[in-house]
């Protein structure tokens, strides 16, 4: 039991966390990085920088009060795979090493996906999924992935995820992020995107590119670029984005539910806070979100992996 440091800095937000273990509470602190109107990412030597300036101001914010911790966890790459890197979460892993160094605690390291994962399963108060030995799917739908996990306890790893099924080309929230730019929206774009999307009437009949567990997302984007230049209302393209993303959401769920049997499914990631696909693809399977403060990246995942490494 004790009080556990999560760090994620990631491609787009800067994030600190802390998780208490016995009343199961968390205080969270962070921060977009800026990226400017009409562009649609940053290099990656920006992103550091940006990181580098925002992480100490928010650490003086979670730290606001006079906190003795138990142990400290970091993001250090995207996922647990090989060739997983971005130079980005050096900003958070160096952070927590000197954090660890100075008070002599614990430290671990986990993936960013890892952290989306636990932070869905404590928001939507299924970490209990955790205690047994029956899996669970989860999705990780972001700017960086649209990855369909199958995942199992693990006593060492906390939780082993292993892919099933990912996008074979572009994924889910970078079609709404080049939607919603050429649209003239900020980046990121998920909320405006929703939004917009709320205000057309229109229905699509969509038949997604997916095989097997697999999909294929780059005929969104061609489409919305072809609606926008023939002149279709702006909500009507944001719909159809949305829409399109919903139905290859549902045709993977239900792939992989007939291949590996019914249980349940987490959907964790920034674009899951889009209540346009969640609410449909909830009225279809047994499935579970995380609070939109905790759908986007955060370290709070990273703090509860801390603790559950901690008290394991």
């Amino acid at each position: 039991m004790g009080i556990y440091l999560g760090l994620d800095t990631s491609n787009y937000r800067t994030s600190c966390a802390l998780y208490d273990s016995e009343s199961g509470k968390t205080k969270s602190c962070r921060r977009l990085l800026p990226v400017k109107q009409g562009e649609r990412g940053l290099r990656q030597s920006d992103a550091v920088f940006h990181h580098t300036r925002q992480l100490p101001e928010l650490m003086e914010e979670l730290f606001s009060e006079k906190t003795e911790l138990s142990g400290c966890a970091y993001s250090y790459a995207p996922r647990e795979v090989e060739d997983s890197y971005m130079p980005c979460f050096l900003v958070g892993e160096g952070v927590g090493r000197t954090i660890a160094a100075a008070e002599k605690l614990p430290l671990h390291r986990t993936s960013h996906q890892k952290g989306h994962v636990l932070a869905a399963l404590y928001s939507c108060g299924k970490l209990e999924l955790l205690n047994s030995d029956e899996p669970f799917l989860a999705f990780h739908v972001s700017g960086g992935t649209t990855d369909l996990l199958l995942c199992r306890r693990d006593e060492e790893k906390v939780v082993y995820l292993q892919e099933i099924g990912h996008s074979t080309d572009l994924k889910a929230g970078q079609c709404i992020d080049r939607a919603g730019v050429s649209l003239g929206l900020s980046f990121p774009s998920g909320e405006e995107l929703e939004k917009l999307a709320c205000k057309s009437e229109r229905t699509f009949k969509i038949r997604p590119s997916v095989k097997g567990l697999d999909c294929s997302l780059s005929g969104v984007e061609n489409k919305c670029m072809k609606m926008l230049k023939d002149g279709e209302p702006h909500e009507d393209i944001a719909r159809f984005c949305l829409e399109y993303i919903c139905v290859t959401l549902e045709a993977m769920t239900a792939a992989a539910l007939e291949k590996y049997g019914d249980m349940p499914v987490i959907f964790a990631g920034g674009v899951m806070a889009d209540k346009l696909i969640a609410d449909k693809l909830a009225a279809r399977f047994d499935a579970y979100f995380a609070a939109p403060e905790l759908s986007g990246d955060n370290a709070v995942g990273i703090a509860i992996y801390a603790a559950m490494k901690g008290n394991s």
